[in-house]
């Protein structure tokens, strides 16, 4: 019978978030895979946890990765630690799970602190929906197909960042999302010296560019808005006439009734009015 693997969520900065369920099974596993050992070392030896330990990180994730699965398939359990918060997430520990499950291998978590989840919680922007990006990607191509799409999300965007590149991608994102645009920047999370500063982004560029940051950080940023939205849809239809808007739908196969209905709908005026200027354009 094969063993498990457990991913066991670790404190993001206070010692005292470690849960009593995530020291036992430290505790009883055979093998504990951290991201970086020598942190996780002074860790373990908090909770008096003597249980092996080996090294899984991003440069070895898929030759460690195999090894991993094979000794669960003989039976071992593992544990698997990032060096703060959930394993798994904007973490190689993804791949260890998908060869695991491919490899029929039960897995299971012992939940605890994520520092997107907690920023968001405390950012003071609306955590109904919300889109975890984790960091930009650095390849530049890359980086642009994501901006585009955040560029029009409506739910609040939770992005990480490190503090030397903190006004770099303030800048970016007022650029690209509005200098208005609320963002709550989430640093030293749990911490004693755990700050939220909410502010516009244009806002946030000026502060960071005077107080220096330290630590890592959240962004939690606001959505793009409904009204921003129809107001872009509104300004998209202005420059087209509205026989041209007309032909648009009826191009597309809608009686003129119908077209006259969705025409009066872009341009946020009754039917009536697109009625009228079309009988008054005929006479």
């Amino acid at each position: 019978m094969s063993g498990t693997l457990y991913l066991c969520a670790t404190p993001i900065g206070n010692l005292e978030d470690m849960t009593f369920r995530a020291v036992r099974i430290l505790q009883e596993v055979d093998l504990i895979a951290a991201e970086d050992t020598r942190n996780s070392v002074k860790l373990l030896n908090h909770f008096d946890i003597h249980t092996p330990m080996t090294s899984y990180h991003e440069y070895n994730k898929y030759d460690k990765g195999r090894k991993l699965v094979e000794k669960m398939l003989e039976g071992s359990s593992i544990a698997l630690i990032t060096d703060a918060g959930t394993p798994g997430i904007s973490d190689p520990g993804e791949e260890l799970v998908r060869m695991c499950h491919d490899a029929g291998i039960c897995v299971t978590a012992v939940p605890g602190p994520a520092a997107c989840i907690t920023a968001l919680t405390i950012s003071g922007l609306s955590t109904r929906r919300f889109a975890f990006e984790a960091f930009l990607p650095s390849d530049k191509k890359e980086r642009e197909n994501v901006l585009l799409v955040l560029e029009r999300e409506q739910r609040t965007i939770v992005l990480y960042e490190a503090p030397h590149r903190l006004v770099k991608t303030l800048k970016l994102l007022a650029d690209r999302l509005g200098e208005d645009r609320c963002v709550s920047v989430c640093r030293e999370l749990t911490k004693r010296h755990e700050t939220v500063y909410r502010a516009s982004l244009s806002e946030a560029v000026a502060y960071y560019e005077i107080h220096e940051p330290k630590g890592e950080c959240v962004l939690v940023i606001e959505g793009m808005s409904r009204e921003a939205i129809e107001q872009e849809e509104k300004e998209k239809w202005a420059d087209m006439t509205i026989e041209d808007h007309m032909e648009y739908y009826l191009s597309r196969g809608l009686d003129r009734k119908e077209a006259m209905k969705k025409t009066a709908k872009d341009r946020g005026v009754p039917k009536r009015e697109i009625y009228n200027y079309l009988e008054k354009e005929k006479s």
